[in-house]
């Protein structure tokens, strides 16, 4: 009955627990009425929807009787979509919010004592929603932020739709803040926090017009190789000053101009070994400088 209740993931998390009991043979009838308590009227008297609980709690865990396990997953099922659907923020999250609730579920019946002598969904409500918000802690941010400023977005979150509601609009900061006894500054930075949910494509529209000229990607920068030459200009130029005139002009020639060694003899009117010493001396007085400069 659980294959036909979720898909494998679910059943993966039960093929990993414990084993139960010694199980008994379940026959016919004993599936049939525990079929008929799990679809039974969910607004039948508290004290017997109760009753029934134990009767099946009794049966599972003295006996490890699946069928009576899988009443107990049919019947409060309901409960744990119903916590998944509530903490859903997004559409790409409501199927596995219902598998982590669901998850949920099995721990609490797992877990779950009724000798204690209180209702079971007193037990599996706490039980489902940690679940769930373990999840949006652990998996549910883009970026990963501190437990307890994810915490406190979820709480402002929940806290904001609640206002909404009440006051029929947008609640303000200040509303927040002061039903949930916290600073401005916090919900602030909560909310800020908040954005790190879920990613943005590069490939999302920069506006609001889906067939808008350009993407979001365009807008951003990148790096630009022309701004590293651009600085080794300024910077180069700078250290010539440092340099005489013909030492300038022989390293403009020869770096600017691209040009050979003995063309720059025959320009400047000296050998091509003078030309040769020029551009050796200015070179090494260039790397002192920097070398200065740089301590």
């Amino acid at each position: 009955m659980i294959a036909r209740i979720w898909p494998v993931r679910v059943g993966a998390f039960w093929s990993e627990r414990k084993p139960v009991l010694a199980q008994r043979t379940v026959t016919p009838a004993d599936t049939n009425a525990l079929r008929t308590i799990a679809s039974a009227d969910p607004h039948r008297p508290r004290a017997t929807r109760q009753a029934d609980d134990q009767r099946l709690f009794e049966l599972y865990q003295s006996q490890g009787d699946r069928a009576a396990r899988d009443a107990l997953v049919e019947r409060y099922l309901p409960l744990a979509h119903y916590f998944a659907r509530r903490y859903r923020n997004s559409a790409g999250h409501a199927d596995d919010l219902k598998q982590v609730a669901a998850i949920g579920l099995l721990n609490a019946i797992e877990r779950f004592d009724p000798t204690r002598g209180i209702a079971f969904s007193s037990f599996a409500v706490p039980t489902i929603m940690g679940e769930v918000k373990r999840y949006f802690r652990d998996k549910g941010w883009a970026v990963r932020m501190p437990r307890d400023l994810q915490e406190r977005a979820l709480r402002i979150e929940r806290v904001a739709e609640e206002l909404e509601g009440e006051l029929t609009r947008v609640p303000t900061i200040e509303q927040i803040a002061q039903r949930l006894d916290m600073s401005v500054e916090h919900v602030l930075e909560a909310r800020l926090a908040s954005r790190a949910h879920h990613g943005v494509s590069l490939d999302r529209p920069d506006g609001d017009d889906e067939d808008g000229p350009g993407a979001l990607g365009r807008a951003l920068g990148e790096s630009d190789p022309a701004l590293d030459r651009a600085e080794d200009t300024i910077t180069f130029d700078r250290l010539l000053a440092s340099l005489d005139e013909r030492q300038r002009s022989i390293l403009l020639l020869r770096f600017r101009a691209d040009m050979t060694q003995r063309e720059i003899a025959a320009r400047v009117g000296l050998s091509q070994m003078q030309v040769s010493r020029v551009i050796r001396q200015a070179l090494e007085q260039l790397q002192a400088s920097i070398s200065a400069s740089a301590r």
